[in-house]
């Protein structure tokens, strides 16, 4: 972890880190040592757990739980949440909502944050990336960094080509006991390098992407408009587009 954070610190980049309740108690300094440094505390769950198996009022408590450990430990509240393994139930983003939470993490289905209505109120997904997590590039057998930073270059450049004409993002799974490994904090050091030569291209937390998808909910772009026209559909900047 204080190779990642001084990686981040390097390129000047804040990032999102979810914390698990009971992990973040276990080891308090380094919960803060990464607020301290300007990253984002975001929920993770109480311990590493199926909250999906649980009932109604479990669930919340379960919740509320690694809130409140985020809130004594770093003294700041979070704003966006992660399931174990992305699995929530049907309750959980209204929970979250109702929780007071901005976002959730448990989403594979677009290159780009969304609102969607929960409980007639905007809530944000800012989806997630299983082929871009580092548990699912370092356990393919003779998948090497090398490789790694090859599928990191061919995923920015197509995002970045696209989103030219749409909003796109480009997320990053990281995890300290797999990325931390001196070998590969070199290559992610390479693709930052190679990202951050880019024009027009933002580095951001997640809970600045939420509120950026619920000041601007409704853009969309002019092919998806003309796209609807032709087709006679209704128009696209009537939906809860990010």
């Amino acid at each position: 972890m204080p190779r990642m954070l001084n990686l981040f610190d390097k390129h000047a980049i804040k990032v999102t880190s979810f914390m698990i309740g009971e992990a973040i108690e276990k080891h308090p300094q380094l919960a803060r040592e990464i607020v301290r440094r300007g990253h984002e505390p975001a929920a993770h769950g109480k311990r590493w757990e199926p909250q999906y198996t649980f009932p109604p009022e479990e669930e919340r408590a379960w919740i509320q739980s690694s809130l409140d450990s985020i809130v004594n430990v770093t003294g700041q509240r979070p704003s966006g949440y992660d399931c174990y393994w992305m699995r929530g139930s049907v309750r959980t983003l209204g929970l979250l909502q109702e929780l007071g939470f901005t976002y959730h993490n448990n989403d594979l289905s677009r290159d780009e944050p969304f609102t969607q209505d929960i409980n007639g109120q905007p809530f944000v997904s800012v989806p997630y990336t299983i082929h871009m997590n580092d548990i699912v590039a370092y356990d393919f057998t003779g998948f090497s960094p090398a490789d790694y930073e090859q599928q990191l270059r061919d995923e920015f450049d197509q995002l970045y080509e696209e989103g030219a004409f749409r909003r796109r993002m480009m997320l990053l799974s990281l995890h300290d006991r797999l990325s931390g490994h001196a070998s590969r904090v070199r290559v992610l050091d390479r693709f930052l390098t190679y990202a951050k030569s880019h024009p027009d291209v933002w580095f951001a937390r997640k809970d600045e992407i939420a509120r950026h998808a619920l000041a601007t909910p409704d853009i969309t772009p002019k092919v998806v408009r003309d796209v609807a026209e032709v087709s006679g559909l209704p128009s696209a900047t009537n939906q809860k587009n990010g």
